[in-house]
């Protein structure tokens, strides 16, 4: 792959980042805007809504911070992009079972929905962040 293809997946790759970082914060202060003005208590939904919103932010400030330092790669640069991207595919990965492990726990301890909306944020969040840079990997493998 050319250094200049490669430059051009990676931006594609933030911009996908920053539109699901946009929409995650959107909907994460629209349903808790919805929920306040309704005058609703929704414990599931208000965790689902903060954990929306808060990876929201995180996943913004990390795609803002890499377009700052985007340029053209050598070799090494970008088997180390390769690298840290399985790596992130990893962590993602464990995002989704910590999520599961929250509404898991959440549900059997009494159905605590807060736990219950956390856990289903978090996993809504980790199975998104993998499939984007899934499509980054198999951008940049072939």
């Amino acid at each position: 792959m050319w250094a200049d293809t490669l430059q051009a997946a990676e931006r594609a790759h933030l911009l996908r980042l920053l539109a699901w970082a946009a929409a995650s914060i959107l909907c994460g202060t629209g349903l808790l805007a919805l929920l306040r003005a309704r005058n609703l208590s929704s414990a599931l939904l208000g965790h689902f809504a903060i954990q929306s919103a808060s990876w929201g932010v995180a996943i913004a400030l990390f795609a803002v911070s890499h377009f700052q330092t985007l340029a053209p790669r050598d070799v090494g640069s970008a088997t180390r992009l390769d690298r840290m991207l399985w790596l992130y595919i990893g962590l993602d990965s464990g995002a989704v079972a910590v999520g599961l492990t929250l509404a898991a726990l959440g549900w059997r301890m009494g159905r605590r929905m807060s736990l219950v909306g956390a856990g289903m944020g978090v996993i809504v969040q980790g199975c998104a962040l993998a499939l984007l840079d899934l499509i980054l990997a198999g951008q940049i493998s072939r």
